[in-house]
């Protein structure tokens, strides 16, 4: 049985709603991901800004024994 020019219209409303919530659902997988992304970068940052002022104090107490020595 073939459709008509209204059942015809409706498919294609329908398919392209269909299409709209599939791309809405991986744009929200995608941002998730992104997020996730992002959270490991500054963690990773944290991180290395730690170790940073560990160097840093390190120097200091280097640089001030060696000002003593003299």
């Amino acid at each position: 049985m073939a459709l008509s020019i209204e059942g015809v219209i409706l498919a294609i409303i329908v398919a392209t709603l269909a299409a709209i919530v599939y791309s809405l659902r991986f744009l929200v997988l995608l941002e998730r991901r992104l997020l996730k992304i992002d959270y490991n970068i500054e963690r990773i940052a944290m991180g290395v800004a730690n170790e940073e002022h560990k160097i840093e104090r390190e120097e200091r107490s280097i640089i001030k024994r060696l000002s003593r020595k003299r």
